[in-house]
């Protein structure tokens, strides 16, 4: 049974102001979701993050962030497509996906990259 630090399936919602504190300053490692409303394949990822989010709470946080709010952190990390899921560990992009993929799949991605 996974730990839970946070009640139910919190995502945080970040913006270019608290990039920095919701995804760079973090201990553990963060997954940062690039998304859009116009976005059909972003909606259609958003409840298996949400299972993420609260499968892996305590040892993975999840972060959101609205590429048409806010332009500057797409632009500084050069996302090109949505969605682009970017795995940071201590500040530190480790990993980027582009594009909706099964839970399955993500979950194997994710772990590999976390494994080292």
């Amino acid at each position: 049974m996974p730990h839970t630090s946070r009640a139910g399936d919190v995502v945080v919602v970040a913006t270019d102001d608290t990039f920095d504190r919701d995804v760079l300053q973090q201990d553990g490692p963060v997954l940062v979701d690039f998304w859009a409303q116009w976005c059909p394949p972003c909606h259609m990822i958003a409840p298996v993050l949400a299972d993420l989010a609260r499968e892996r709470a305590g040892t993975l946080t999840v972060v959101k962030l609205d590429t048409d709010e806010n332009p500057v952190t797409p632009a500084n990390y050069r996302v090109l497509s949505l969605p682009t899921l970017m795995l940071f560990r201590g500040g530190e992009v480790v990993q980027s996906l582009v594009g909706a993929r099964p839970k399955a799949r993500l979950l194997a991605e994710l772990d590999e990259a976390l494994s080292w």
